[in-house]
């Protein structure tokens, strides 16, 4: 018995290696590109703004006790020919902030300042640990930002940081207190 064989013509089998090769392509693109360990990431418990001139990294309200904390972060200039500053904080949308009265943030052409370092800017509101922040930045040449902001408690490497140190109730504890429910011990 004789095999019958049957020879594709050069047209036919240019578009059938096209037609592997676009769905290879598809195939292949499928994996895709901006992978989240492409993208800028900071492990930290504070909120970061990268959209202008300056970087806002790191921000949080260390709050203490319901109604009171102290709005840190660290700001750097992206610019290197020109300063910058940081020449106010408020409440944005339904969050309304009493912030103490502070000398706007100069930043150096590079530079960055932490306010860690500077001692922070007391602020005041209907917001206590473990709640976010809606608060507007505005910089020197007019541009404004919008973040969310989590106010931490003064825990850990935020200790020492609540210049606040006012509120409606008793200081947060850091103690880790004993489990409870399922997860206690018998």
């Amino acid at each position: 018995m004789k095999a019958i064989t049957m020879h594709l013509r050069p047209p036919a089998a240019r578009l059938l290696a096209a037609g592997g090769a676009l769905a290879l392509a598809t195939v292949l693109s499928s994996c895709g590109f901006n992978y989240a360990t492409d993208r800028v990431y900071t492990p930290a418990e504070g909120t970061n703004d990268r959209s202008t001139d300056v970087d806002v990294l790191g921000a949080v309200i260390v709050s203490g006790q319901d109604g009171s904390g102290t709005f840190i972060a660290t700001f750097s200039n992206n610019l290197q020919d020109k300063s910058s500053s940081v020449d106010s904080l408020e409440g944005a949308g339904d969050d309304t902030l009493e912030v103490d009265e502070f000398e706007p943030i100069e930043l150096q052409p590079g530079d960055m300042v932490n306010l860690a370092d500077e001692g922070g800017i007391v602020v005041r509101g209907d917001f206590g640990p473990g709640d976010f922040v809606h608060v507007l930045l505005t910089f020197g040449d007019g541009e404004s930002i919008e973040m969310d902001v989590p106010a931490t408690p003064p825990c850990d490497e935020y200790v020492g940081l609540d210049d606040s140190a006012e509120g409606s109730s008793e200081p947060y504890d850091c103690e880790i207190g004993e489990p409870v429910g399922e997860h206690a011990e018998h």
